[in-house]
C-alpha cells in the first residue's frame, strides 16, 4: 500500500540550529513532527576533503502535498550551504499514524 507520506532526513551541525528548524516546521504545518537524533557521526568529502564530523540527524514526517513547501522553508532555516534534504516514501505503516500525520499538516486555505 503506497502512502502519500514521507520521511525526510536532513543533518545538522551540532547546537541549537535543529531544533530552531525543528519547531518553526512543525509549528509552520509543513512537518507533523520532527526526531532530533544527536551522536551521529558522518564521513564523507567537500570540497576535495576527507571531513570526519559531529552531527543532530533530523527525522522529518510531512506529506507529499506539503514537501514542496517544507523544503523550501529548510532551505531557509538550514546553516549549511548545501544541506541534506532527502525525501523517502512511506510505502506502509500504522494507518492510524499516517492519518495522524495527514491531519497535522493539514493547512487551510482562506
Amino acid at each position: 500500500m503506497a502512502t502519500d507520506v514521507l520521511l525526510v532526513l536532513s543533518t545538522f551541525p551540532p547546537g541549537d540550529a535543529a531544533a530552531a528548524a525543528a519547531r518553526a516546521l512543525v509549528e509552520e504545518k509543513l512537518a507533523a513532527c520532527v526526531n532530533l537524533v544527536p551522536g551521529l557521526r558522518s564521513i564523507y568529502v567537500w570540497q576535495g576533503k576527507l571531513e570526519d564530523e559531529a552531527e543532530v540527524l533530523a527525522l522529518i514526517k510531512t506529506t507529499s502535498d506539503r514537501f514542496e513547501a517544507m523544503r523550501t522553508r529548510l532551505l531557509q532555516l538550514h546553516p549549511n550551504q548545501v544541506p541534506e534534504i532527502i525525501a523517502v516514501s512511506a510505502v506502509d505503516g500504522h494507518l492510524e499514524y499516517l492519518g495522524w500525520v495527514r491531519h497535522a499538516v493539514r493547512f487551510e486555505i482562506a
